[in-house]
């Protein structure tokens, strides 16, 4: 193992993780016994669901984020399938929808109520048949709605369109049949128009995942590959393994070029695999052991030494899997980047773990807290099937922000344009420009499409992390936590003037519009 490199300025260098207290642990939580290499756990700002034990098939629960403590024995499962349940995924888009694979060969999409579950969920919203052996992993689109991945046992990688009216989907939209053994990872780039996987061939492949083309193969011998990771915009990959000697090591390579690593490094001859986790909003990577309690943290630069070691944290209790909290629900009152669940099985607990960046200022650190994916999809899944790439839509994570798009835009007709994207195959789509003289029902039928918007901001709420949440928000306890509730709702008055603010702008230009339109229609 080599020595870290000489001291560098950076706002991360003193991240520290700091664990839950025994109150804000889920205790008695009955934890899968699988040796499957996988996280087990997902979370989202909702609930945190984990694969547990059931006799006769396979179950996982779905727990409310905020009912911390000792678990009912009797806590209703979601349990329709036959056999183990192997992976499970939020719907990055709808904090309600998750899908989870099994040894069944199924995959099933599940809608979860948004009140406390009374009795055990049995039937799928829609179930995925396709895979001839068992499904091990899925991962959903990063920009697109209603896109899902599957892969095997049958070494094939399927994706699927779940915008369909249909409850059983025999019939992927794609099959990829490019690998020659079980595929151990997936991840995409931002746009989600490539797909890495690392395969037990030990070999890393670049696909094109709507041609089924392999556009770069990796085959280093002295890196045999278990999880592979898209490092973001940074046109780079980060592949996590064994050597040729059982040492556990890490390496990072150029998408571009996969026939020699930029980096490697061996880090110590421990058996449990490492979980490669990226944060491309501070570029930071975290590498998770599975079997030890060691959570390592870097920093990603794009000239060398490209991995920049930042410390680690340590802990005496071993890890089985990992949760991890989208950023949207993280606290950025008290500085926090990232949230990991971590799944202790000999305890029957899920601990969280705050990685914290220490500073003295309580006010939000926008230094620290870029713009990041926001809960909507940037494209249509019949939009993201016909070739159209798209990066994901932006939220700022301070209290009382909305969603903004990835590309800054002026207060033109281009908002009303942006809702054209699911209202094309509706016929509003065929909108002409205003230099093409647009008819007056067409003005009529994009007010329309305004006050569609206005009456809809479910979705903008969805993208509100920091306001209050969908469940009840608990009594404020000390008057630290009533000031922090009174400025949030400050900040919610003043965002909700700035959106008056913008509808009526929005207005306006309409309005200037009809009038120009009538204008030229009575000079002709």
């Amino acid at each position: 193992m080599s020595w870290h490199p000489r001291y560098r300025s950076s706002k991360f260098r003193n991240v520290y993780g700091k664990a839950a207290s025994k109150e804000k642990c889920y205790d008695c939580v009955p934890i899968t016994h699988s040796v499957h290499d996988n996280h087990f756990c997902a979370v989202n700002p909702n609930f945190i669901a984990v694969v547990t034990e059931c006799v006769g098939g396979g179950a996982f629960l779905v727990i409310p984020i905020k009912q911390t403590g000792k678990l009912d024995p009797h806590y209703p499962k979601v349990c329709g399938h036959k056999g183990n349940v192997l992976d499970i995924k939020w719907n990055p888009f709808n904090d309600f929808v998750i899908a989870s694979c099994s040894e069944d060969s199924t995959v099933k999409i599940w809608d979860i109520p948004n009140q406390l579950l009374k009795r055990n969920i049995t039937s799928p919203k829609k179930e995925l048949l396709g895979h001839a052996g068992r499904v091990i992993l899925i991962e959903w689109h990063p920009t697109a709605d209603n896109i899902l991945f599957s892969s095997g046992y049958d070494y094939k990688i399927m994706i699927w369109n779940l915008d369909v009216k249909e409850a059983v989907i025999s019939k992927p939209v794609k099959i990829l049949d490019a690998h020659a053994d079980v595929v151990l990872s997936m991840s995409f780039n931002t746009d989600g128009s490539l797909l890495a996987t690392a395969c037990r061939d030990r070999k890393i492949r670049v696909i094109d995942p709507r041609a089924g083309a392999v556009l770069q193969e990796a085959s280093y011998k002295s890196h045999r590959v278990n999880k592979v990771l898209f490092l973001g915009n940074m046109k780079k990959l980060f592949s996590t393994g064994t050597s040729r000697w059982n040492n556990r090591q890490i390496a990072l390579w150029d998408q571009n070029d996969l026939s020699v690593p930029l980096l490697e490094e061996d880090l110590d001859g421990s058996s449990g695999l490492l979980f490669p986790v990226y944060d491309s909003d501070t570029h930071m990577l975290y590498v998770v052991g599975k079997g030890d309690g060691n959570i390592r943290y870097y920093e990603i630069s794009p000239e060398k030494p490209y991995l920049n070691y930042l410390m680690e944290y340590r802990s005496h209790l071993p890890q089985k899997g990992i949760g991890m909290m989208p950023k949207r629900g993280l606290d950025v009152s008290s500085c926090e980047i990232f949230r990991f669940y971590k799944l202790i099985p000999t305890k029957g607990l899920i601990e969280p773990i705050s990685m914290i960046v220490p500073r003295r200022s309580e006010s939000y650190q926008e230094d620290i807290y870029p713009l990041t994916a926001a809960a909507q999809p940037a494209l249509t899944a019949q939009q993201w099937l016909n070739g159209v790439n798209k990066g994901p839509l932006l939220v700022s994570l301070r209290p009382g922000s909305g969603a903004v798009n990835s590309v800054p835009q002026c207060l033109e007709p281009e908002p009303l344009m942006k809702t054209t994207d699911l209202s094309q195959q509706q016929g509003w789509g065929e909108r002409m420009p205003l230099e093409d003289k647009q008819k007056p029902r067409e003005i009529e039928d994009g007010r329309k499409q305004l006050k569609v918007e206005e009456k809809s901001p479910k979705n903008e709420q969805m993208c509100l992390s920091n306001c209050f949440d969908i469940f009840e928000c608990p009594p404020p306890k000390t008057e630290n936590e009533l000031l922090q509730m009174f400025y949030r709702q400050q900040e919610e008055i003043r965002r909700l003037r700035e959106l008056i603010i913008q509808r009526d702008v929005q207005i306006k230009q309409l309005e200037l519009e009809i009038r120009n339109l009538c204008t030229d229609t009575g000079s002709n």
